[in-house]
């Protein structure tokens, strides 16, 4: 059996799949396959796909558009590799990933250890290596990911591109079919939920996540924050009330506020009450989502990290 499995899934974007498919090639680890996953025909990506000369990748064609979940879930079911990593088409890998992050699962003391890493998250202000801090031994993971200390986001981050997973945790828990968004956190909150599964950080950058580059104008993107309160209230049985409101008070409030629907801003509060268990950062988070513009943020940002 192949030791490790990378899957791509890439729809419409040749110009960037490319990238992402040569570095999961250029892994110091070789033991491994590449599977692409091309989420319905697309006769430029698979032309650009053709050029790549390397037995180790193979392509998959979806014969209809199905979605993230559904093109992952299609490379976890041709994958070989007892150990499965993911790749979106437009971001990176660094060469050490793979040797670096089989090296922490080989000493892991849990059954299920999903393996991650620092990145370099790339934005147009700069490069910022994220997450800027672990989780904390008892702390869940979705407080990890949403309860902020700071005003500025990256505390806690599990990107899909990070993590390295054994293929039976993937085949008992596999993405959720049709999710148009969040297909990465609800993957990892269901999973946090797994006797046996324990979330590891390698703590060296391994990856590069592109936040602007080739980013699609969908429904994950969009600000479509009504689309997230519905996710939000179906899991919210995978939340904390710290948790909740964390997410309330950023990911839902940056969205609105983008989009400028200030008529959200009353509801948004009185959810953030209704389940959620609000701290005084929650509430200061909430207004300065709305009232500070996402470009001065990101320059506020940009000018403490050059004075570090």
């Amino acid at each position: 059996m192949t030791e490790a499995s990378v899957i791509i899934p890439t729809f419409g974007r040749p110009q960037l799949v490319g990238r992402a498919v040569r570095s999961a090639l250029a892994q110091t680890f070789k033991d491994m396959e590449v599977i692409v996953v091309v989420d319905g025909p697309d006769e430029k990506t698979s032309g650009t796909l053709k050029h790549i000369d390397d037995p180790r990748m193979r392509v998959i064609v979806l014969p209809e558009h199905v979605g993230g979940s559904d093109a992952r879930n299609q490379g976890v079911r041709a994958s070989r590799g007892e150990w499965i990593a993911f790749l979106d088409d437009d971001d990176e890998w660094l060469p050490e990933k793979l040797e670096r992050q089989l090296e922490f699962a080989v000493h892991s003391r849990s059954v299920f250890p999903v393996i991650s890493c620092k990145t370099i998250a790339r934005t147009p202000t700069g490069d910022f290596i994220l997450p800027r801090r672990n989780p904390g031994d008892a702390e869940p993971v979705c407080e990890y990911l949403f309860v902020r200390h700071s005003f500025f986001q990256g505390e806690g981050i599990l990107p899909i591109i990070t993590l390295l997973v054994k293929k039976r945790l993937l085949e008992a828990v596999p993405f959720q079919s049709g999710l148009k968004k969040y297909q990465d956190w609800d993957w990892v909150l269901r999973v946090a939920r797994i006797e046996g599964v324990r979330f590891e950080i390698v703590p060296e950058p391994l990856a590069v996540w592109n936040v602007a580059e080739g980013r699609r104008e969908s429904v994950g993107t969009s600000c479509m924050w009504q689309y997230s309160l519905d996710w939000l209230k179906k899991s919210s049985f995978l939340f904390t009330p710290r948790a909740y409101a964390g997410f309330v008070s950023t990911s839902l409030v940056s969205q609105a506020s983008r989009q400028g629907e200030w008529k959200a801003f009353v509801p948004l509060l009185c959810e953030m009450y209704r389940f959620g268990l609000p701290r005084a950062m929650d509430h200061l988070l909430f207004l300065g989502m709305w009232f500070v513009p996402q470009h001065m943020r990101r320059k506020i940002r940009s000018f403490l990290k050059a004075k570090d």
